[in-house]
């Protein structure tokens, strides 16, 4: 197979004669001296001299970066984690770098001795450490397209091709998609699998944060993104502000709130399924500082997603002690059975502040549960998982007036004389004073 590759001359700077290991590291303490004595930056630099200066810092950081992924498969290959930590990458983490930086040295490092170009463009400072593993990964994923493999031939042509991407300014991500072109092209010509038909290349990762988030990164084949595409874009439609102006929400927080919704409508799912059903949420209750619980997966949480868990959720409480052993383990609930919740929606129509459709709502209690508030058609309101948290986390209030519909009354910063509002699918009332309320 031939492709079309735009110019990529090899590096042509010229390499000492290597050292042994001792030349090796007082070379490296003597550039390490140089930098420790050097102030950053120079008084008085013009534009020019600060581009050059930088030019010459990212080189350097490239270089850098290419000797410390030799450096990292010399120590997988002397196993000099074995017994300390056990795994190089552990080692490397234990010595401040960052778990991406680690495990992408120990990749490249892996992969230097199967590419012939590559490595030259690396230790002149030309490519950096994160377009090198763009390039080792994209040659990877074009191999997988053909049935057969590649040869060497086709190997170095594809080598080729994704450096000169990457030297002509292309990001990583660039190259990402430049060889997956060139893999389809590969299957198409030879009878391999298309990328997007693969499944065995599918990844899906979840990761809790240190700030008690979750980060979430997916590659799906065709199928499996079509239906989360599809399902996503069927809940993530701007809706209006309570005053009627447009959605303040960001596409990605449309989309957030169309994944809660997908959640939740899965877990109360009357599905076929052989499996029983799966407690929604596992509530982990410390006995002696209830106020201080926990997700069984995120951690600690604060006592308004507590309440808010509480107020409208299939959970299972558990109450540990101070070892974590569980002490009572309460059963799973359902707050709002199906018949209450199916009169509220008649009531309701759709969420109450934002005008979200009932399809998409949690049943609130109006007076919380954790207040004692009791499970009937006269305390629950539909709250779509936006402002259902919204509610929780501020100063407004829902009270069921004299009427027996839900009236939203905003904070007094908001309106200092907190007049009740109507829920959304009766705001064409006309009232001279909310008497109903």
């Amino acid at each position: 197979m031939t492709t079309a590759t735009a110019p990529c001359p090899d590096p042509v700077a010229e390499h000492p004669e290597p050292i042994d290991g001792a030349g090796y590291l007082a070379t490296l303490t003597a550039i390490r001296a140089m930098l420790w004595d050097l102030p950053p930056g120079g008084s008085g630099q013009t534009g020019p001299q600060a581009l050059a200066a930088m030019t010459v810092l990212i080189e350097l950081r490239a270089m850098i970066d290419h000797h410390a992924a030799a450096g990292a498969a010399t120590l997988d290959r002397l196993g000099v984690a074995r017994d300390r930590t056990g795994k190089t990458a552990a080692l490397l983490m234990t010595k401040g770098v960052a778990p991406a930086v680690a495990y992408r040295w120990l990749r490249i490092g892996a992969a230097q001795s199967q590419v012939s170009r590559l490595p030259g463009y690396t230790a002149d400072g030309a490519i950096s450490g994160e377009h090198a593993d763009a390039i080792l990964s994209g040659i990877t994923h074009v191999e997988r397209r053909a049935p057969d493999g590649l040869c060497t031939q086709e190997k170095a042509e594809v080598e080729r091709t994704l450096i000169a991407q990457a030297m002509s300014g292309a990001s990583p991500v660039d190259i990402g998609k430049k060889a997956r072109e060139l893999g389809n092209d590969y299957a198409a010509e030879t009878g391999g699998l298309p990328a997007g038909e693969d499944r065995t290349i599918n990844e899906f990762t979840i990761g809790p944060t240190t700030d008690g988030r979750l980060t979430v990164k997916g590659d799906l084949d065709t199928v499996i993104g079509e239906k989360l595409t599809a399902a996503i874009e069927s809940l993530n439609t701007p809706r209006p502000e309570p005053d009627g102006s447009a959605d303040a929400r960001t596409t990605g927080a449309r989309n957030a709130d169309a994944l809660e919704a997908i959640l939740d409508a899965a877990a109360v799912a009357d599905t076929s399924l052989a499996t029983p059903p799966k407690v929604h949420v596992d509530l982990v209750l410390p006995a002696t500082t209830p106020e201080k619980a926990r997700l069984l997966w995120l951690g600690t949480i604060t006592p308004t997603v507590t309440k808010l868990l509480l107020c409208d959720a299939e959970i299972a409480e558990v109450v540990v002690d101070g070892q974590t052993v569980p002490l009572q383990m309460g059963t799973t609930r359902r707050r709002f059975p199906p018949h209450l919740r199916r009169a509220i929606i008649i009531r309701d129509q759709c969420c109450v502040k934002c005008g979200a459709s009932a399809g998409r709502t949690h049943v609130h209690h109006v007076q919380w549960w954790s207040q004692d508030g009791p499970t009937d058609l006269d305390n629950g309101c539909l709250l779509c998982p936006s402002c259902h948290a919204f509610i929780h986390a501020t100063d407004w209030d829902i009270i069921l007036g004299a009427d027996r519909h839900p009236w939203l009354i905003p904070p007094a910063v908001i309106d200092p004389q907190r007049r009740p509002l109507p829920a959304y699918n009766r705001r064409t009332l006309t009232l001279d004073d909310p008497i109903a309320a």
